[in-house]
This record gives structure tokens, C-alpha cells and sequence, in this order.
């Protein structure tokens, strides 16, 4: 049933997107609903940043409106992260910043207080080494791990959106869940 759900929904998109594609720009309004939560959680583990993330956010969803002639009826959600991507590799070029490293006094600043208030005192410190980690991993690396776990996208999603083959997204998604283990232990230690 949920397989069922999930087709709905992908085809319920596409066709909203189709519908803005031929002018009616009201049913971006749907889109963005639906999407600017999922969108705004990648773009705030790339760019660690607030304020950015909500900018950038603003950004895909007006690139989305100017460029929509280029939808060509693939994959909405697809489309729409190769789309965060472009807008998010632009911020980084204008901000001179590289979407790299942060470190990790830096990551415990910004988590501290922000999310997972209500956990205890032992699972916060584990959210916080584990989200170091992550940023201590390379950008490419990182949104890997975002793509496929925080935003649950499929490997052939990914492949897509990255322009490479699923079998590449597997090893590479595995290399860096290695990268973060490891990380994430010696933080630990």
C-alpha cells in the first residue's frame, strides 16, 4: 500500500510541476509546501548556516519558477535537488566558502541548543559527536550521507541527481558511512 502512496505522490508532483511548467505558477505554492522542510534540513547540513539555508531555500524554489521550461516530466523531487545543488554550489562561490570542513568547535556552537532539546544529557552528546563527524567528512561525502539517510532519497535518485551510476552512489555511499564511523570513533575515544 504504501509503494501505492509513494507513486501517487510522485506523479501528484510531476504533475503540479507540469502545471507551473504551462503557467499556472500558483501550484508552486503546493510544491513548496510539501518540499521547503526536506529541502531546508539538506541545505542546513551543507551549509550549517540558518539563515543561508532559508535564503537558499527561497533561491531553489525561484530558480524552479525561471527555469521551468527545462522540467522535462522526470522525477520532480530529482529535478528539484539538482536544482538545490546548482543554487548551493553558487552560494559557496559567492560567499568563498567551499562547503568543506567546519570545525568542530564551530558544529557543537550552532547544535548546541538548536534541536534534540528534550533528550537526555548522553544522547545530546551523541548527536553532537555524530553531526562533528558528518562535518568532518568532505562536502561530496557529506552530502551523500544526507542525501541517502536524512533525506531517505533512493540510490537511484541520488545517481541521478549526481549524474553518475547507482553502482558509483553504493560504493561511494559506503566509503563515506565508513569515513563517518571512523570519525565518529575517534571523537569518541
Amino acid at each position: 500500500m504504501q509503494k501505492l502512496t509513494d507513486r501517487l505522490d510522485f506523479f501528484s508532483d510531476n504533475a503540479l510541476m507540469l502545471k507551473v511548467k504551462g503557467g499556472d505558477l500558483d501550484k508552486m505554492g503546493l510544491l513548496f509546501q510539501r518540499y521547503h522542510r526536506p529541502l531546508y534540513g539538506f541545505l542546513f547540513h551543507m551549509t550549517k548556516e540558518k539563515e543561508a539555508s532559508e535564503d537558499i531555500v527561497q533561491n531553489v524554489f525561484f530558480r524552479m519558477l525561471k527555469y521551468r521550461h527545462a522540467f522535462t516530466g522526470g522525477e520532480f523531487k530529482t529535478w528539484m535537488y539538482h536544482v538545490a545543488r546548482n543554487v548551493l554550489n553558487d552560494h559557496f562561490k559567492r560567499s568563498g566558502k567551499t562547503g568543506g570542513h567546519y570545525p568542530v568547535e564551530v558544529v557543537e556552537e550552532r547544535i548546541a541548543g538548536e534541536q534534540h532539546a528534550d533528550l537526555p544529557l548522553e544522547k545530546k552528546q551523541e548527536l553532537k559527536a555524530l553531526e562533528a563527524a558528518l562535518q568532518s567528512l568532505s562536502a561530496e561525502n557529506r552530502e551523500l550521507l544526507i542525501l541517502s539517510r536524512w533525506q531517505e532519497l533512493k540510490y537511484s535518485e541520488i545517481a541521478r541527481i549526481l549524474d553518475i551510476s547507482e553502482g558509483a552512489v553504493k560504493v561511494r555511499v559506503h566509503r563515506a558511512l565508513q569515513l563517518l564511523r571512523t570519525n565518529y570513533l575517534k571523537m569518541n575515544l
